[in-house]
């Protein structure tokens, strides 16, 4: 049974070495294991802080991205809007003027042939006119050799011309 109870000297010295251990623990690692210890969770802590801060730059980053976007979308569709509108205007400008270039060379083509008839007419008159003068003195010459049926003659053609 001696070796289950202890005997005075042995916890005296054992009280002396743990207590000199403790003096030793505490004047040289304790302090830096607990310096070493702050340190750390100061460190953890500005860890967590900056990737708090980077998640929150993140999420700014994120919606202003998103934001830029939607804006780049809605001045893309206003860019094709009015792209559109004035392709309109430009297509309807070109049929307008494409309408009132061919009134114009219809109407320039009426009056040159309306202009080329009357000279026509006027070329087939003044020829039909000739023709008939020329034709009237032949028989006139022939069949009218006394001044009486000459009169009689010019009488009757004088009665029946109407002035048109």
């Amino acid at each position: 049974m001696d070796l289950v109870t202890p005997s005075i000297g042995l916890v005296f010295w054992s009280s002396i070495s743990f207590l000199i251990l403790m003096f030793l623990l505490t004047k040289f690692a304790w302090k830096p294991i607990t310096a070493a210890l702050k340190e750390r969770e100061e460190s953890i802590d500005s860890a967590i802080k900056q990737a708090e801060a980077a998640r929150e730059q993140m999420m700014a980053l994120k919606s202003d991205n998103e934001r830029l976007l939607n804006e780049a979308r809605a001045e893309r569709d206003r860019l094709l809007k009015e792209a559109n509108e004035i392709k309109e205007q430009i297509l309807a400008k070109a049929k307008q003027d494409a309408k009132t270039e061919g009134e114009k060379l219809i109407l320039s083509a009426k009056q040159a042939i309306e202009q080329e008839k009357v000279n026509a007419l006027n070329t087939l008159k003044q020829q039909v006119a000739i023709l008939s003068v020329d034709m009237a003195e032949k028989i006139l010459e022939k069949q009218l050799a006394d001044r009486g049926q000459q009169e009689a003659y010019i009488n009757d053609n004088l009665k029946s011309i109407s002035l048109n």
